[in-house]
């Protein structure tokens, strides 16, 4: 017990010390030691490093998780030491809502059905976040908290330990300097029998002063090598970070990249099955329109006898293809995305990859274009083609 008291106090002292030797610092009437200026660069840009870090860290944290309740739980997990649950993405829960509702509404109706293939999709499109949040993780977020939480404190550590190490050798060099001039000033006073302990004891306390301060320098200039060496440990940490980002990157287009197909691929069910309902519902309007006109047609109307050559209703649209003919200018090469099955006599086939060249006709549907690939000619969609310049 005598010796933790007798520490404490030492360690009280020497904390007065240091309290009294940087107030005085900050008032301007001691003297601090200054560092050199490569290391004081060393020391700004371990502080730019922190700083950047931290900030995107946490930002990177809000944009793969936006929802802050689920970052806390999060937190929560992760520092009582237990695994996270699976939490399914939005994606995912919104396409399991449409799969139910489709169930709900009757998969055999265009609705229900259109439920299930973007329903179907959405929940592709969960399962690749899932991927994308768990790659970015492992890949990007651990390591910037690791430097955060690792190897910064260290570093935070021994600058504070150098900090305490320059305000002793500071300390004892005003101890010196006081001892020195207490000193000059004793033995300018007559040399009198009664004067030469004093100056004796002086001498001495210099003689102390002096040693505290070799070996305060010394201290300082052994921390100050440690310090120097793990703030140039910051050329390595922004090698990692280096790597990290781009695995980062790489790991964003992939994800990107797979939410682009699954949507081209829903984009082009939905638009083969509107096109087939559409035409469907079209013929059987014509058809039925026909009879109608049929049904009323009066034997004497000449219009009610068609030569044999005439053309049936489902050939007109083929028949007005053939005959339109593209504009003097206003045509364009296009790019096939990807393969496409004419429905009708009226359209064109489309192998991905190839070039045709395109244009419009007045009154056409704006979704489609007139198609030439050769002597062939015919209507194909546009969000099959990739128009060039």
């Amino acid at each position: 017990m005598d010796f933790n008291v007798r520490k404490l106090a030492t360690d009280a002292g020497i904390f007065f010390s240091r309290a009294v030797q940087f107030t005085e610092e900050k008032l301007g009437q001691a003297e601090k030691t200054e560092l050199d200026a490569h290391f004081e660069n060393l020391l700004s840009r371990a502080d730019c490093t922190k700083n950047w870090t931290e900030k995107i860290y946490r930002q990177t944290e809000v944009v793969l998780q936006p929802n802050p309740g689920a970052r806390i739980e999060e937190f929560l997990y992760e520092k009582l030491d237990r695994k996270v649950p699976p939490r399914p993405t939005n994606g995912e829960i919104l396409g399991q809502f449409m799969l139910e509702a489709a169930k709900e509404f009757g998969s055999g109706t265009p609705y229900g059905s259109t439920l299930i293939k973007v329903g179907d999709c959405q929940r592709r499109l969960g399962g690749a976040e899932r991927e994308f949040l768990q790659t970015s993780s492992i890949s990007f977020l651990i390591p910037l908290r690791n430097f955060l939480e690792g190897d910064w404190r260290t570093i935070s550590r021994e600058r504070k330990l150098l900090e305490n190490r320059r305000l002793d050798l500071d300390a004892c060099k005003a101890r010196v300097k006081k001892a020195k001039a207490a000193e000059t000033k004793a033995g300018a006073v007559p040399d009198f029998q009664e004067t030469r302990p004093r100056n004796y004891v002086l001498s001495a306390s210099a003689s102390a002063a002096e040693h505290e301060l070799r070996v305060a320098q010394t201290e300082f200039d052994r921390q100050a090598e440690v310090t120097r060496l793990l703030l140039e440990g910051i050329s390595s940490t922004h090698v990692n970070h280096l790597r990290c980002l781009c695995e980062f990157v790489e790991a964003q287009a992939m994800y990107y990249s797979q939410c682009h197909k699954y949507m081209l691929e829903l984009q082009r069910e939905l638009d083969i099955f509107n096109y087939k309902t559409i035409t469907s519902e079209s013929i059987i309007h014509k058809n039925a329109s026909s009879s109608k006109k049929v049904h009323f047609l009066s034997p004497t109307d000449p219009s009610a006898f068609l030569p044999l050559n005439s053309p049936s209703p489902l050939e007109t649209d083929a028949l007005q293809i053939e005959e339109v003919q593209p504009p003097a200018s206003g045509t364009r090469k296009a790019k096939v995305l990807y393969d496409y099955d004419a429905a009708d006599s009226s359209e064109l086939s489309l192998r991905a990859d190839e070039l045709i060249t395109v244009y419009t006709v007045p009154g056409m549907d704006s979704d489609w274009l007139i198609g030439e690939r050769g002597n062939q000619k015919g209507k194909v969609p546009v969000t099959y083609l990739e128009l060039l310049s």
